[in-house]
């Protein structure tokens, strides 16, 4: 009988998708996968099943009694509380071998260790940014952060203020948000494995680094194809992806001559930066495939006529635009997910950084990696010269050419001797042997 595996991801967009596709990727290696989501979650999202090895179970986060618009705190507090109490009630019915959880729930391990599993914290954010919030943790480096000076960390490149994580916008006086994302270090000494959404070659020093800490496994990026192993994945989209509209506009665009611009499923620009963002990529001249959630539409100026030169759509598959031949850059937020997905895709960045660990992302896509570069404001003089900057002229060039080379490191890391299916492979073999 195959070992059974439970995996919970965070109830956020940002967290369901890299947890179920890996998650599809165990399944592969012969186990028994099942992917634990909230109802509440599961009742507002479209899910594309392409896979039927992973199976999802709903477990209630006590949304359904939550009345009107609740603080950060209080929502944490009721995800700890309700979800916790469900796990273990799900967890007593349906026996397992381990406990894959999302590293910002420590208090998942604390329901699955008395029951008997293993336990593994998944962390979905870079290594370097989980480094940074381990040094917030342990006291190597204090919030709010001093306003000059540089930042210098263990095996990270020299940090301003600017480039650490933007924590402002939803801090509140008891440091909610700083103390959840903190709190992934609380109990990881008793972790039985640590799985990082990144790969080797991308982020090698902090990596070995943390591998003297911790029992780390990369094992990313998890979005990316093995073609030893079927990956048809499972994904759930809070937002409906117009894929077909997105495709067919695509493919009659040339190679290389459309800008993709999304902020993901959070990040939020105010009204003047919707404007300025529109007439930047006007002025840009290029085609553009623009992502608008339906909250966001009315930020967009009355006058913006995209018809010529652009398609704006609310939602899409970000990994198959980003695949796609006519994409020439990526103007992003450069959250985690969508930094990978450049990466992986060989695509430059536009970075517009917004808060958390954002603005960390866009240092490395700039100034370690080389693949992008990163607005200063959002004017649309800058966007349009950004944007000319990076599609065009010999250092849009030079962007390219790294990109492409990552582009290759990401894709040896997924398959066969790579460092990141490896890393799978020898888990699994040590969990058949527990």
């Amino acid at each position: 009988m195959a070992a059974h595996v439970l995996v919970l991801p965070f109830p956020a967009q940002g967290h369901i998708n890299p947890a179920l596709a890996f998650a599809t990727r165990l399944a592969s290696m012969s186990l028994s996968v099942t992917v634990i989501i909230t109802t509440d979650l599961i009742n507002k999202a479209t899910v594309s099943s392409q896979s039927s090895s992973v199976s999802i179970a709903c477990i209630s986060d006590g949304k359904e009694s939550a009345e009107g618009e609740e603080s950060v705190e209080a929502y944490l507090k009721r995800i700890t509380s309700v979800l916790s109490a469900n796990l273990a009630e799900f967890i007593d019915h349906n026996p397992a071998k381990l406990l894959i959880y999302d590293s910002t729930m420590p208090w998942a391990m604390d329901v699955a260790l008395p029951r008997g599993l293993l336990c593994a914290p998944f962390f979905t954010m870079s290594a370097a940014v989980s480094a940074i919030f381990y040094h917030l943790k342990n006291g190597g480096l204090k919030y709010p952060y001093e306003e000059c000076g540089e930042v210098r960390l263990p095996s990270l490149p020299c940090l301003g203020v600017k480039d650490l994580p933007y924590l402002s916008t939803f801090m509140d006086d008891k440091q909610t948000i700083l103390n959840h994302l903190c709190g992934q270090f609380l109990n990881l000494d008793k972790a039985d494995w640590i799985f990082i959404n990144t790969f080797d070659m991308l982020e090698k020093e902090i990596v070995d680094w943390m591998v003297g800490k911790w029992p780390i496994k990369t094992i990313g990026p998890t979005f990316l194809p093995n073609n030893k192993h079927n990956n048809n994945q499972t994904t759930i989209n809070i937002f409906e992806p117009k894929q077909d509209a997105c495709t067919q506009w695509l493919d009659s665009k040339e190679t290389a001559s459309v800008v993709y611009v999304s902020f993901g499923s959070i990040a939020s620009l105010g009204k003047p930066q919707m404007e300025e963002l529109a007439h930047g990529l006007i002025a840009s001249n290029r085609h553009f495939l623009w992502v608008v959630r339906a909250s966001e539409g009315d930020k967009l100026p009355r006058d913006f006529n995209p018809r010529e030169k652009g398609l704006v759509v609310p939602w899409c598959n970000q990994p198959a635009v980003l695949a796609h031949r006519a994409v020439a850059c990526f103007v992003s937020h450069c959250g985690w997910n969508s930094t990978l997905e450049a990466v992986g895709h060989g695509v430059p960045v536009v970075a517009v950084p917004q808060w958390m660990d954002q603005t960390t992302d866009a240092k490395f896509v700039e100034d370690v990696w080389g693949i992008g570069v990163v607005m200063k404001g959002c004017e649309r003089e800058e966007i349009a010269e950004c944007i000319e900057g990076v599609v065009g002229g010999e250092r849009g060039v030079e962007m390219r050419r790294k990109a492409c080379e990552f582009r290759k490191l990401a894709k040896d890391a997924v398959e066969c001797g790579g460092t990141s299916i490896n890393n799978i492979q020898h888990f699994v073999e040590e969990l058949l042997c527990r």
